[in-house]
């Protein structure tokens, strides 16, 4: 399996010291929960149990041989503790109907595919629960320069492969991006959605103000499929 991709993207930069080796193990032929280079990676295969509770009961991470599964093994190695914390979230989230997986559950899973750790001033989060995109990207867009920004969803790393303006992050808010801290009554509403190639400096077409006029991407808040400002948590 080959891998294409730019480790000076912003997006991809913070993975890109523990991407290297394991770029260069599956060039060599290697699959991916080798080219890992971690004991915790093991062929994925039939599960007694599910996902969750085969991570937490052995330490070890079924891994296909697919781009998917190599991104979440990258963000194992680059955010182990918080890849356990929404594991050990997933097994002491509330019971949940038959073949439903609970506002938790829900929440956490949303995390894990299509999450991004954001700690920034009081100004941008407000704005981005409010999806008020001007604030958020226009008149405060200095204020970005205050930010860290992590993406952990590894769905969505494997979709930034091939950058697209409509690619959605959803964003917990966190004080660093290094040390994470993850809600017991976390759900769905916790997390507004965030358009990630509209972060300054992440892609060069949103330089200019036009970019953000594209309500098919920033939607205004009535036509978000997101909650209503009152579901919101931020």
């Amino acid at each position: 399996m080959r891998i294409t991709a730019d480790w000076a993207a912003p997006w991809f930069a913070p993975y890109r010291d523990v991407a290297g080796p394991a770029m260069d193990r599956l060039a060599a032929g290697l699959p991916v929960h080798e080219a890992l280079g971690h004991a915790r990676f093991e062929p994925a295969g039939p599960l007694r149990q599910g996902y969750e509770w085969h991570v937490a009961a052995t330490g070890r991470v079924p891994t296909r041989d697919n781009a998917h599964d190599l991104f979440n093994g990258l963000v194992w190695l680059r955010c182990p503790s918080f890849k356990a914390a929404l594991n050990q979230a997933h097994l002491a989230a509330p019971p949940a109907p038959l073949g439903q997986r609970g506002p938790v559950r829900d929440a956490l899973t949303l995390l894990d595919e299509s999450g991004l750790l954001l700690s920034a001033p009081p100004v941008l989060r407000r704005a981005l629960c409010e999806q008020d995109w001007t604030t958020l990207f226009v008149t405060r867009r200095d204020l970005w320069q205050e930010t860290q920004v992590l993406v952990v969803g590894h769905a969505l790393l494997e979709k930034l492969l091939t950058p697209r303006k409509p690619l959605c992050a959803r964003v917990l808010f966190v004080d660093d991006v290094d040390a994470p801290v993850l809600r017991v009554d976390l759900t769905p509403a916790c997390l507004p959605p965030l358009p990630v190639l509209g972060i300054p400096g992440w892609w060069a077409p949103n330089a200019s103000r036009d970019f953000y006029a594209d309500e098919r991407v920033f939607r205004p808040k009535r036509l978000a499929s997101a909650p209503a400002p009152g579901g919101l948590v931020c």
